[in-house]
């Protein structure tokens, strides 16, 4: 028996997963759970494409993680097994606690908890399974093991997450601008004073990766139609446990049922096992099955969103610079109650603001630091001659007004 399980991956190839702690994580039911959540929620609805799962993304972090071991061993920098095989295992389990859709269950059905925490209580829970071998693992998660460029490699701006999603968002959207060099970014990466750097020849691939990053963020995770699709789902969701709290008898899984009829916050999270065990049921099977059922419902405005996603009747979508004025909400709410024949309370359900941020790069928050052959460290807005740290520090602000179509 060889000793290593072999997975064929349509981005990276063959990655190579050693028997042992990282194929039974592999191997592992909440691991597994990860096969049935997408990792693009309903970007699918602009791109169809955009079919993989948070487990093809786990994975190919896991091979990059692989690489960038392998290349600063390679350097000289001294890596035990141990430490090598932790790290491996936290970017392995670092999206596990993801829900379905993304962030959508964040801001519907739990609340005062991110999937970050979640992600924690469930690699204590494969831990604890695992009789303690993710000690080490979990220590450089939360960066609290004394190689901080460990957690660097997991959480950073030049993290595996982020090269494996840009490569394979891109791959998979077909966006071909987010298709970032990350052989070359990783075969570039060095450690100076328990800080990764990147050696100065691979400056161009740095630069490449924060333009990619930018227009994927734009052009596929902002898409104005992917904000406007989910819009009606928290606002389908919100609707369900509006009716639920009322006592109206709704169909759902039971994992489902729980997060309706329960307001789970971070307390409930700690204090009661339940919430994680229905947590850990849902996937996004559980959504969709919900949304067939409730298009049928008698509640017209659950029946209305529901059926919206289910066939695809996206919201209207305006995207501006300037908030919208209140004497533009207040015409489009009389126009959708006068429509929709509705209450005014109801129109909030028809219709949604969000608000999106976003710079490409923070040098306050965690910097790039380009290392010279002189042993001298730049940051990479002073080392580049194309990137402008004004333009590319500045927060973008937009505002996407979403509403029923009448």
């Amino acid at each position: 028996m060889t000793n290593s399980k072999i997975i064929n991956d349509p981005v990276f190839g063959f990655i190579k997963v050693p028997r042992g702690l990282l194929l039974d994580i592999v191997r592992h039911p909440l691991m597994q759970r990860l096969t049935r959540i997408r990792q693009l929620g309903l970007t699918q609805e602009v791109y169809p494409g955009a079919q993989h799962t948070r487990f093809q993304h786990s994975l190919g972090a896991f091979h990059l993680m692989s690489e960038a071991i392998l290349s600063l061993q390679q350097k000289g920098l001294f890596i035990f097994d141990s430490e090598a095989e932790a790290v491996q295992a936290a970017i392995l389990m670092h999206d596990i606690g993801h829900g379905p859709f993304s962030h959508v269950l964040e801001n519907t059905l739990i609340s005062g908890i991110t999937h970050e925490e979640i992600s924690l209580m469930m690699m204590n829970r494969i831990n604890q399974d695992m009789h303690g071998a993710l000690n080490l693992a979990i220590s450089i998660f939360k960066d609290e093991y004394p190689k901080h460029f460990l957690h660097q490699l997991i959480s950073s701006q030049l993290d595996m997450d982020r090269l494996d999603y840009l490569r394979r968002d891109s791959f998979f959207t077909g966006v071909t601008e987010g298709n970032i060099g990350s052989a070359r970014i990783i075969k570039m990466l060095n450690v100076v004073d328990d800080s990764l750097v990147v050696e100065s020849n691979g400056i161009y691939s740095i630069e490449n990766y924060l333009t990619s990053r930018r227009l994927m963020y734009w052009q596929v995770y902002l898409h104005k139609t992917t904000v406007g699709c989910e819009n009606i789902l928290v606002n389908a969701l919100k609707r369900a446990k509006h009716l639920a709290k009322a006592g109206t008898k709704l169909f759902a899984s039971p994992a489902l049922h729980y997060f309706l009829y329960h307001d789970i916050d971070a307390d409930t999270f700690h204090s009661h096992t339940g919430a994680l065990d229905n947590y850990t049921a849902l996937d996004d099977n559980d959504i969709w099955s919900a949304l067939k059922v409730w298009q049928h419902h008698d509640d017209k405005i659950l029946s209305l969103l529901a059926s919206n996603i289910i066939n695809r009747r996206l919201f209207k979508v305006e995207v501006s610079e300037e908030q919208p004025t209140e004497e533009k909400l207040y015409l489009l709410r009389r126009k959708l109650t006068d429509t929709f024949n509705i209450n005014e309370n109801d129109c909030s359900y028809l219709m949604g603001i969000s608000k999106v941020q976003k710079d490409m790069y923070n040098p306050f928050d965690d910097h790039i630091s380009i290392l010279y052959k002189d042993g001298k460290l730049k940051d990479i807005t002073e080392a580049s001659e194309i990137l402008n740290i004004e333009l590319l520090s500045k927060k973008i602000c937009k505002y996407y007004l979403c509403y029923q179509r009448f």
